[in-house]
């Protein structure tokens, strides 16, 4: 599709204005760290980022949907349903694959190394649905374009589902205050930022629950939902426990901490209690 770049770019810049801007009139949290160091470097890992998936991969998700359809790859294009649903079935397919992959991320631990980068943020706003370690990107497209050519989605599907996954990140990662009775309707449709917080908090159990991005059936489906957190989300402490100091947060220690740093007991296959002097 043409301007397929531009409309994603589009979208991205607008939701991340808003979420942005949500934060700033009503947040949710106080924040324990400085902004603008934090910003810098999150926003600096989706520059590495964009550079990683630009000089790795001469192809993306939507040339794969065009090759399947041109090919007859993929069990839509066998299947010749109707549009609409054709489109439906696939995005639900495919933010199934990304809640899976998710906990596969927390499940095996040399790929928790490179995740737990994204859960070493200190504070959680909308910048943190943007901070994936270039590895974790790399593992996520392969991911990706296996499924897209095993589904068979038609192009326009997979930007829709693009545009989706990548703002309801944004959005579900703001530090926004949503009235509470606004927040127990949205949450039966979609990720809100007080049931995905609930993933970022330092205790152990908490961290392995709510995986979902967008949509929130596949927690309560596979019985990894949590409502709420044990210390309420303004006393909630966000991040993990092995990495408090705030002065290792620059961008160089983020790139190089799954090489370098203790993973903790976090992913799923490890158990440990939940870390002591953490919670308020």
């Amino acid at each position: 599709m043409e301007n397929e770049a531009a409309i994603r770019l589009g979208f991205f810049f607008g939701i991340l204005v808003l979420v942005a801007l949500g934060e700033l009139v009503s947040p949710r949290r106080a924040l324990t760290t400085p902004k603008a160091g934090r910003w810098l470097s999150n926003l600096g890992v989706v520059a590495v980022d964009t550079f990683t998936v630009r000089l790795l991969f001469p192809i993306i998700g939507v040339q794969v949907a065009a090759a399947a359809q041109e090919k007859g790859w993929g069990l839509l294009n066998v299947l010749h349903l109707p549009d609409w649903l054709s489109i439906l079935l696939a995005i639900l397919a495919l933010d199934l694959v990304v809640y899976l992959q998710h906990v596969m991320f927390h499940a095996v631990p040399l790929i928790w190394r490179v995740h737990m980068m994204h859960h070493a943020d200190l504070d959680i706003d909308v910048t943190t649905g943007l901070r994936f370690h270039p590895i974790e990107i790399v593992i996520s497209m392969l991911i990706k374009m296996t499924a897209i050519a095993a589904l068979g989605p038609s192009v326009l599907t997979v930007i829709i589902f693009e545009i989706i996954l990548n703002g309801a990140a944004m959005f579900n990662h703001g530090n926004i205050k949503l009235p509470l009775s606004l927040d127990r309707v949205l949450r039966f449709f979609i990720v809100t930022p007080d049931m995905h917080r609930v993933h970022h908090s330092v205790i152990i159990r908490e961290t392995n629950s709510n995986f979902g991005f967008n949509f929130p059936w596949w927690d309560r489906l596979f019985g990894t939902y949590r409502a709420q957190p044990v210390a309420g989300h303004e006393e909630m402490t966000i991040g993990l426990a092995q990495f408090r100091d705030p002065a290792k947060k620059h961008l160089p220690w983020m790139l190089v901490m799954p090489f370098t740093e203790k993973a903790g007991n976090y992913s799923l296959n490890r158990h440990g209690a939940d870390p002591e002097g953490i919670l308020k």
